[in-house]
């Protein structure tokens, strides 16, 4: 059994910092890394690909609404049109960078607000997925687990990695807690390492998430790996074992 073990970083700005990248990095095999419109600016881009490459660890764009004040956490009234350009611009920012350090872009997740309006709109599900479509074939985009914006991008022919979260609790629908409710993050590593077993040992996932910006993210990320390793789970990168 295998899965991949993703992390959203890079998502400091300017003279602000959030979340705990040198520490986190080395336990992890997927970096979705903000592209600026949520967090992210270009001097933190190009840092965050360097810390990856270090690690081994492959690279996703992470692009969101354009949203800095709210953290891209909230819902915007946008054309799947206004979508779609957005997810192009920002994936592309990142690919540059990428390209001068000699890298290649794995993967592109769409940050906060973006999954859950790709829930619910399948217009702005399918622009997500021609975004990337015309970004690259290669490129694994990644998914909500068994929900309706993963099976419209399946439909488009596209690479998906179905997503699950280690530390964000679930609605008994599949669906996540929303972030306004208590006990919608899971911050004990230990509770945290024992759902990323059992969804892993499901079977229905390719990668699953940690959150940089979680309360001791860091001890989270490492009870994970270290969880997953110790249950016989194979913790590897999507770019070595996912079929095209």
């Amino acid at each position: 059994m295998t899965i991949d073990l993703n992390c959203d970083m890079g998502e400091s700005y300017g003279r602000w910092s959030l979340g705990a990248d040198e520490a986190i990095m080395p336990y992890i095999t997927s970096a979705s890394i903000a592209c600026g419109y949520h967090a992210g600016d270009p001097h933190v881009m190009r840092k965050t690909i360097v810390l990856a490459l270090r690690h081994g660890v492959a690279i996703g764009a992470h692009p969101s609404l354009p949203d800095l004040m709210g953290f891209g956490r909230r819902s915007m009234a946008v054309t799947p049109e206004e979508l779609k350009d957005f997810c192009c611009y920002q994936i592309g920012a990142l690919r540059e960078f990428c390209r001068v350090a000699g890298a290649d872009l794995q993967h592109v997740k769409p940050h906060g607000a973006l999954y859950q309006m790709a829930e619910e709109d399948e217009g702005l599900a399918r622009a997500i997925g021609e975004a990337v479509r015309e970004s690259g074939s290669e490129l694994i985009l990644f998914t909500l687990g068994t929900g309706r914006y993963d099976q419209a991008c399946r439909r488009l022919g596209i690479r998906v990695a179905s997503e699950g979260f280690a530390d964000r609790a679930y609605n008994p629908d599949g669906t996540l807690v929303s972030r306004r409710l208590p006990g919608s993050l899971i911050t004990d590593p230990a509770a945290a390492a024992d759902q990323a077993v059992r969804l892993a040992k499901e079977g229905k996932l390719q990668t699953l998430c940690c959150h940089g910006d979680t309360p001791g993210a860091e001890k989270i990320v490492r009870a994970v790996r270290q969880g997953l390793e110790n249950a016989g789970i194979e913790v590897r990168p999507l770019r070595d074992w996912l079929g095209k």
